[in-house]
């Protein structure tokens, strides 16, 4: 997932000279699928450990197939209205209180997105508790290289400097780029693992023991919804592509093309690393090969992927930083003319950030908190009850229908995973006392 601004708010404005140009249909499948593979694939992997090979691949395709509902629904709702943006959308189905979720729904959204790319970033560079990361197995372990110290540079003389940019350049096309490297090495380097025989055993079905319950199997889904959640820009992208019927075929493409690379990212991580998988990838390639070209490879898709994200983060930052701003200080003069506001808004986001990263560095359960509050409210809840509350009257019985098993779906689904990471992490405690 690589989450954006809710709102309308150009990166760059554009000049009044400049024509209008229509994206044409490859383009929007192109941005949409942007906007859908962030660093939600690292955790793919790990949903086929914990439900296995064809449990997991159904649950991609299925909520593949629900996000595509969900956004048929916002599609047609925005067609029938006047509204230009997913707030707007919601601000007419339910008035201020229906945008005013949406916003707070994307900013959690974003900020748990740069947590979980600062953790990654950690995880590569110093590893995590039982693994060394790139500096150490250079430099060998010191307090200087430490997951703390080693964030807090980059916090400070990396991501400092970026996200001080008043204005941003796009680099969707360059951050594309990187991610399809890490997918191609990743592929190749299964395919190799396969050829040479060195391949893990993969479970097709869950694994049900005294380790893992039934109620256990339900974590993994947030994970996948927050994977697939890109409807804040489903409109700046629609306005761009002119024709509602475009964008539903670019949207369908786009989720296809998302489908099989998740599965496939999700089978050959299964198949190389087994159930020593863990919640983020990038992990796994930390741990040292037995072979100069595989040490080679392995480092390639680290930095590659590290690269990707740390030229993201000031995007993702940008948008929040906006976000928090009108949210906050609705009245006052834009940001980029208040230095000190902007100043102050910029440190406190990056200190958050950096807090969490280290005190929680695990992206699973950042990914399920998303996926079971946010991101479900954005990919599911909200769309459906757009489609329930109807105020064009264009739904018809059988969208009500799926409208509203898309809600009870989704609030049992993320109750049961919430309820079920708070036992696990308060049982882990106990035991831990005991």
């Amino acid at each position: 997932m690589s989450p954006a601004a809710g709102v309308e708010v150009p990166l760059l404005p554009k000049s009044k000279a400049e024509p209008e140009k229509r994206a044409s249909i490859p383009g929007a499948v192109f941005n949409v699928a942007t906007s859908i593979m962030g660093a939600g694939i690292m955790s793919i992997p790990a949903t086929f450990k914990v439900l296995g090979a064809i449990p997991a691949f159904a649950m991609i395709l299925l909520v593949a197939w629900l996000v595509d509902i969900s956004v048929e629904f916002m599609l047609r709702h925005t067609h029938s209205g006047e509204a230009t943006t997913y707030g707007g959308l919601m601000r007419e189905a339910f008035g201020p209180a229906g945008s005013l979720a949406v916003q707070i729904c994307v900013l959690l959204t974003n900020l748990g997105s740069l947590i979980i790319y600062l953790i990654i970033i950690g995880d590569v560079l110093s590893g995590d508790e039982s693994t060394v990361g790139s500096m150490q197995e250079w430099l060998g372990v010191h307090w200087w290289d430490s997951r703390a110290v080693t964030l807090l540079f980059i916090v400070i003389f990396v991501m400092f400097p970026l996200v001080m940019f008043r204005r941003i350049g796009e680099f969707h096309n360059f951050n594309t780029i990187l991610a399809v490297v890490f997918v191609g090495i990743s592929l190749v380097m299964a395919i190799y693992a396969l050829i040479e025989g060195k391949t893990k055993d993969v479970r097709l079905l869950p694994s049900l023991d005294n380790q893992t319950s039934f109620f256990d199997l339900f974590t993994a889904v947030p994970v996948i919804v927050a994977a697939y959640t890109f409807h804040f820009n489903v409109h700046p992208i629609s306005i761009e592509l002119g024709k509602h019927s475009n964008m539903t075929s670019a949207v369908r493409i786009a989720l296809g093309i998302c489908a099989a690379i998740y599965s496939a990212v999700g089978i050959l991580g299964y198949l190389l690393f087994g159930e020593s998988i863990m919640s983020d990838l990038l992990v796994n390639f930390n741990r040292s090969s037995d072979t100069a070209i595989g040490a080679l490879l392995n480092d390639v898709i680290r930095f590659t992927y590290v690269i990707h994200l740390v030229l993201v983060f000031p995007l993702l930052n940008f948008a929040l930083r906006t976000n928090i701003d009108e949210f906050l200080f609705p009245d006052k003069a834009p940001l980029e003319k208040d230095t000190p506001r902007f100043v102050t808004l910029t440190v406190t986001i990056l200190a958050f950030t950096y807090i969490a990263s280290i005190t929680f560095p695990n992206i699973w359960y950042f990914f399920q908190f998303m996926g079971s509050t946010s991101s479900v409210s954005l990919a599911f809840i909200f769309p459906a009850a757009i489609a329930l509350r109807d105020v064009h009257g264009i739904s018809t019985k059988r969208d009500k229908v799926i409208g509203a098993t898309m809600i009870i779906l989704a609030v049992i689904t993320s109750t049961i995973a919430i309820s079920t990471n708070i036992y696990s992490l308060t049982g882990n405690k106990a035991k831990s006392l005991a």
